[in-house]
């Protein structure tokens, strides 16, 4: 179990090692996350096409394409596959990148009938997934690479769905996952893998990665968010205090300013862009437009001399676009979907012409997950806008967002870039 980029450049090794159909051990990589199945698929075919080049060699870059897509799929595609061929997969080996955001029965249920046409699917995805590769008549191996607390839209089961097919379908299968998984952020508070239920239920302790190697200068960058996330100021200050010696993280109420500040961090190749909600809806009024779709090829591969990159720091990137990829150095942007009052988060939904609360439990652990996602795809160092306000606009009045900066001033925030 890695955190994601980590655990996707593991399964992303593992399964092109073994990419072969006439391997007895052909892998393949899915990943139900489309942006990061776009920008892989792409930076793997701009590769080969310039290895290709070095070699004096022609190569299209759509044959390119084609060869990245077919060890790199979307889980969406293998799904199809596997219910219009009944047989087993050639696929001996498939690795599931983010497998915690596999959809439950019912939003599977839902996306078949009116998406697909067919109206009695009756399984979550985890369980159809099993039951393809169940189809080989000797074995078959399912890697599931997992991120606690990482669901973050509607539908995705997290790990409880795992558990329950197989407990209620495969109980033949062999089981093995690390004894971290008893942690809230995998289990969501349900008491999971229970060796009683699952009589081939083996732990091992080498499955969960403990040290974040996604900042090479801090391993405590996501505990650091984990317990801003739980209101947790005392663990806070404490981690604050650890990653901030080898890890920079500022905060500023001038958007300008964050945009210098990361644009002068940058070196050589080292990318920065602009982070921020789905949610955040009134950093329209700071020109930061998160309903805009910007192209994740663009985005994150093209130059500094494309506008449409992240380098010019105008298209943002929300957690829909960012999971699961990083970049060297991010400003992320806070709105007032989420906002801190007298020790707790409020969180709000942005609806016609104002901030509604968020009462679903589901929707609100997607909010925090987003949040989490944003803050810990720095891999040098972040800067968070917190954004002054405007006591004429009711939509983002001074103490929607006062309560915030001041929350990460008691941290330990600096707003001295020097």
């Amino acid at each position: 179990m890695y955190p994601e980029l980590e655990k996707t450049l593991a399964g992303l090794s593992l399964a092109n090692s073994n990419h072969n159909v006439e391997n007895s051990e052909h892998a393949v990589f899915l990943s139900g996350n489309g942006p990061l199945v776009d920008v892989l698929r792409e930076a793997l075919a701009r590769d080969d096409v310039e290895l290709a080049k070095e070699r004096d060699e022609k190569l299209k870059k759509n044959e390119a394409l084609s060869k990245a897509k077919a060890f790199i799929q979307n889980i969406h595609h293998f799904r199809d596959d596997g219910i219009e061929n009944p047989g087993a997969p050639i696929e001996r080996v498939v690795v599931f990148d983010e497998a915690q955001r596999a959809w439950n029965k019912e939003q599977t249920a839902k996306f078949m009938k009116e998406k697909k046409g067919k109206a009695n699917f009756q399984m979550s995805e985890p369980e159809f997934l099993i039951s393809v590769m169940d189809r080989h008549d000797s074995w078959a191996t399912i890697i599931c690479l997992i991120g606690g607390g990482q669901e973050i839209n509607t539908g995705e089961a997290g790990l409880p769905e795992w558990y329950y097919a197989l407990k209620e379908r495969f109980s033949h299968w062999h089981v093995f996952v690390s004894n971290r998984l008893s942690d809230q952020e995998y289990t969501r508070g349900i008491q999971l893998f229970d060796e009683k239920a699952l009589k081939n239920l083996e732990f091992v302790p080498e499955l969960h990665l403990g040290v974040s190697v996604r900042s090479f200068r801090s391993e405590n960058v996501s505990a650091l968010v984990k317990a801003i996330l739980d209101c947790d100021l005392n663990s806070a200050k404490e981690y604050f205090k650890s990653v901030s010696e080898n890890y920079p993280i500022f905060m500023t109420r001038d958007l300008n300013l964050a945009k210098k500040w990361v644009a002068e961090q940058s070196r050589g190749s080292e990318r920065y862009g602009l982070l921020a909600s789905s949610g955040a809806i009134r950093l329209r009024a700071y020109g930061i437009h998160v309903k805009a779709e910007a192209d994740p090829k663009v985005w994150f591969l093209n130059d500094k001399n494309d506008i449409r990159s992240s380098f010019y720091l105008e298209d943002v990137a929300t957690e829909f676009m960012i999971q699961g990829l990083e970049l060297d150095w991010t400003l992320v942007a806070w709105d007032a979907d989420l906002r801190f009052s007298e020790g707790n988060w409020i969180l709000k939904a942005f609806r016609g012409t104002s901030w509604q609360d968020i009462n679903s439990p589901d929707r609100r652990l997607y909010l925090i997950n987003a949040y989490r996602v944003l803050l810990t795809r720095g891999r040098q160092g972040m800067v968070i806008f917190v954004p002054p306000g405007n006591k004429d606009d009711p939509t983002c009045l001074p103490e929607f967002y006062d309560g915030t900066y001041n929350f990460f001033k008691e941290i330990g925030f600096k707003e001295n870039f020097a």
